[in-house]
């Protein structure tokens, strides 16, 4: 299972701001909702932002939503879906739980296609 170029580029843009415990899901096989999520976590509203002003900046346009909250901003990139969440709504909606179904992708592990 390999990363796609704009899912690695989210999972960089995500880990250059120092976003917590980033997680890829491979819905490929499951959803076609997606390819891929990106999901990750920031500890305060300021994070949160930043982390999704990089991965807009670096993966290309997208639609997004929550972002003045900044509690859950959604990145809709097409085959990408980045969730960036602030760590205590993030345990709340247990993204990785609810998409039980979808293979974890190590993004350390795996090269980009």
């Amino acid at each position: 299972m390999s990363l796609s170029e704009k899912a690695r580029a989210v999972v960089e843009a995500a880990e250059a701001r120092k976003a917590e415990d980033v997680v890829v899901l491979d819905l490929s096989q499951v959803s076609i909702v997606a390819d891929h999520f990106v999901i990750c976590s920031g500890g305060s509203t300021l994070q949160v932002q930043a982390i999704a002003d990089a991965i807009a900046e670096e993966a290309g346009p997208a639609r997004i939503e929550g972002y003045r909250e900044a509690r859950w901003i959604c990145l809709d990139l097409g085959d990408v879906v980045a969730h960036v969440f602030h760590r205590d709504v993030r345990v709340y909606f247990d993204l990785e739980r609810l998409w039980g179904d979808a293979t974890r992708i190590d993004p350390v592990r795996e090269p980009a296609l």
